[in-house]
């Protein structure tokens, strides 16, 4: 079937980038496209999920894509049974997560969807407010057995209690429970993280296409400039580090923090003096919870967290210092928020000219505004705290295959998808209870090297944010709202050449019209590299980047809408921001001149940087 003109490459079409050959192998079957099912992936749009996962998927990382592969979709499909959609499927090509939303266009299935949605979301929105601090109940506590979770190489004996407790189970069988425990925390998890977000995510759309409705050309930026200015959770680790910066300039240790070393040698310092040992106890006060902050979107266990990794705070701190000694305000410009917030509402709403107008205005803007914590706040307890803990436990796992010879190091596990994890286990435990060498010793480590390899290879490759043939129509509330796909999204990457565009647009999410040099970043930890005044372009940023938001003048990003993070901390910091361009990672480059027009959302290439 020839392709038509106005789609994207065929999924079958997708070359393997060289020395990547068989990475099928690091992925399960039912992920990947095949030939059995070919006329229907064709048939569908699949775009790139840069905002999760922008660099090829570790083999044990695809626990995260396969949870939420479920728990979202299960969701709009089965629980709330959104009218007009159903879940979002996965596949993964050359590495890289490919989604596509699920349309329901049947009138009658909508009309009978439309009346189990009406039932069962009446109840949640009726009883929101109570409903999430039950959740964040539940949330912690999985957290909290998740942290209760060890891991620990297999003893030369059993304990002495084991005999003399006549348990019967012993510490085989205790470390395979364990891992299963540590499994279903995460699909638990998984669940409880989407079990108010579509809702969340369906009410500003109503909210939004209200607005559309009745106030015809309205732009995406001011109906959320209605919305902003809620103080939300994901806001405070950077407000720990604000405190600590002050702190470090009442008590006079702000001299220590300054220069551009290593963490380690600052603390190290902190700690010969009285004044240093004061703000060290503050900093580890700090640091549990707020510290258990990803760099990226806490899907992979290769992006630096805070606890572990103290160069991002350290460096914001050291900008923090460097303002408050001169003078200025290093606060988040709440304040100019919410007047702007009250105005433009105030201005809008009396626009309305019927009561009816008014009143169903009022009531999806309150809705709008009642779910918006919830839709950021679940992120620092999710992605954040809970999966940065995971990721540490899988590391003690890791080091417990490296102290029975399986891999050389913790990291190692990683290159095993989750369900390999019980066979390396079983073999492990044979050969601890039997007494002979394992072949896991041997079987392992040369497929590791092998993945590997295979994973650098694909990570050469740069993913286009489509494939296949684009819908007639997107009615999925997470795909509108946090990636910003919609039709004129579609139809912009169709007419884009990325290698020689001068202009890309893309969603217009936070207002204000800057020039200056590009900072490209596609890696959390070239985050460093960043100098004051520079302009971010990057595939996405993550909630633990707000740090670096007061020294840089706007943001770009490739994908993401009006729900991104990028957008959401760009409004609350006041900086221009163009999210969801597609291209820009792969047409920008370090150093170019570059316009952002975040009112309009277009960003220009003024001038490249040479070579």
């Amino acid at each position: 079937m020839p392709k038509p003109v106005n789609s994207f490459k065929s999924p079958f079409e997708v070359e393997t980038p060289s020395g990547a050959e068989g990475w099928e192998s690091l992925y399960r079957y039912y992920a990947l496209i095949s030939e059995d099912r070919r006329e229907f992936e064709e048939s569908k749009f699949w775009f790139f999920d840069g905002m999760h996962n922008p660099d090829p998927l570790y083999p044990f990382d695809t626990i995260m894509t396969e949870n939420w592969w479920v728990a979202v979709s299960q969701m709009s499909s089965r629980v709330w049974a959104l009218p007009p959609a159903l879940g979002i499927d996965h596949r993964i090509i050359n590495g890289y997560l490919y989604v596509s939303p699920n349309a329901v266009t049947d009138p009658a299935k909508i009309a009978e969807r439309q009346e189990y949605f009406t039932k069962r979301a009446g109840h949640y929105f009726e009883n929101w407010d109570e409903i999430f601090e039950n959740w964040k109940v539940k949330a912690m506590d999985c957290i909290d057995r998740l942290r209760e979770m060890e891991f620990k190489p297999l003893p030369e004996y059993e304990p002495e209690e084991s005999v003399t407790s006549h348990k019967g189970t012993y510490s085989s069988l205790e470390m395979l429970r364990d891992y299963s425990r540590l499994i279903e925390n995460m699909l638990e998890m998984g669940s409880y993280h989407f079990e108010m977000l579509n809702l969340g995510y369906g009410a500003y759309l109503t909210y939004r296409e209200f607005c559309q409705s009745v106030f015809p050309g309205i732009a995406d930026q001011t109906i959320t400039d209605m919305v902003s200015g809620i103080d939300i959770l994901l806001f405070r680790p950077d407000d720990e580090l604000r405190k600590l910066a002050q702190l470090a300039v009442d008590l006079g240790v702000g001299d220590t923090i300054l220069p551009n070393r290593q963490p380690d040698e600052v603390i190290a310092d902190l700690a010969n003096s009285n004044a240093g040992k004061q703000w060290l106890a503050s900093l580890e006060e700090a640091k549990d919870p707020w510290f258990w902050f990803s760099t990226g979107s806490g899907y992979c266990h290769a992006d630096p967290v805070w606890m572990t990794d103290l160069r991002l705070p350290f460096t914001a701190m050291r900008g923090y210092i460097n303002a408050i000694r001169s003078g200025e305000d290093v606060r988040r410009p709440l304040d100019q928020i919410l007047e702007k917030r009250a105005r433009v509402t105030e201005e809008y709403r009396g626009h309305l000219p019927t009561d009816e107008d008014r009143e169903a205005f009022d009531s999806l803007l309150e809705l709008a505004r009642k779910v918006f914590p919830f839709v950021e706040d679940h992120n620092f307890y999710v992605e954040h705290l809970h999966h940065s803990i995971f990721w540490s436990k899988v590391r003690e796992l890791g080091n417990v295959f490296v102290a029975h010879k399986f891999f050389d190091s913790k990291e190692d596990i990683f290159y095993l998808h989750r369900h390999e994890i019980y066979d390396a286990l079983y073999d492990l435990m044979i050969g601890w209870a039997v007494g002979t060498q394992p072949r896991g010793e041997f079987y392992w480590k040369p497929i590791i090297a092998e993945r590997r390899q295979i994973r650098d290879n694909l990570a050469k490759w740069t993913p286009p944010p489509a494939l296949g043939t684009p819908p007639e129509t997107i009615t999925e509330p997470l795909t509108i709202m946090l990636w910003g796909i919609t039709q004129e999204t579609i139809e912009e990457w169709l007419g884009v050449d990325p290698n020689s565009a001068s202009e890309l647009r893309g969603v217009a999410a936070s207002a204000g019209k800057v020039s200056g040099k590009a900072r490209v970043i596609t890696d959390p930890s070239h985050l460093y590299n960043i100098v004051d005044g520079e302009i971010l372009v990057c595939r996405v940023t993550a909630p633990s980047w707000a740090p670096i938001f007061p020294r840089i003048r706007a943001a770009v990003s490739d994908v993401g809408g009006m729900m991104a993070h990028t957008a959401i901390v760009s409004r609350e910091y006041g900086l221009p921001a163009v999210v969801g361009t597609g291209f820009a990672t792969a047409r920008i480059k370090t150093g170019d001149m570059i316009e952002v027009d975040g009112n309009i959302g277009l960003v220009r290439i003024l001038e490249e940087q040479a070579g």
